[in-house]
């Protein structure tokens, strides 16, 4: 568990470095199209993070998610396109790293009803066996 949110870092990490890069070599652009898709796209991760439990239990990463598809959304009344893709697809980063978080922490949290689960029934054999 503890390895694939590790690999879970890594990836988004990865994915903030390519986003810096793609970011680079779009400056030179003079026009560039309305990020609608990735608005789009961001927006529903966010969404979903929020229902993932990520206001319980990521809620600065949420927030920060949040904060951002906000920037997005002024930067795209604004007309500034390649501000307004940059911030949507760091808001999507963000609200990705709070639904693993809320994952997480739910299947931690199960676990351990089972581990007391468990504790209990070995408790009740105990007192039958003697």
């Amino acid at each position: 568990m503890k390895n694939s949110y590790r690999f879970r870092q890594i990836q988004l990490i990865r994915g903030i470095g390519l986003t810096v890069a793609v970011a680079a070599v779009t400056v030179g652009c003079a026009s560039l199209p309305p990020p609608t898709e990735q608005m789009a796209m961001s927006k529903l991760t966010v969404s979903n993070a929020g229902s993932a439990g990520g206001s319980e239990f990521a809620p600065l990463q949420l927030k920060s998610a949040l904060d951002k598809m906000d920037a997005a959304e002024r930067a795209m009344a604004k007309e500034d396109y390649l501000n307004a893709r940059q911030l949507a697809e760091q808001a999507q980063v963000d609200a990705e790293l709070a639904s693993v978080m809320a994952r997480s922490a739910k299947a931690q949290k199960a676990a351990g009803a089972l581990r007391e689960g468990i504790r209990v029934l070995r408790q009740e054999i105990d007192r039958n066996a003697q």
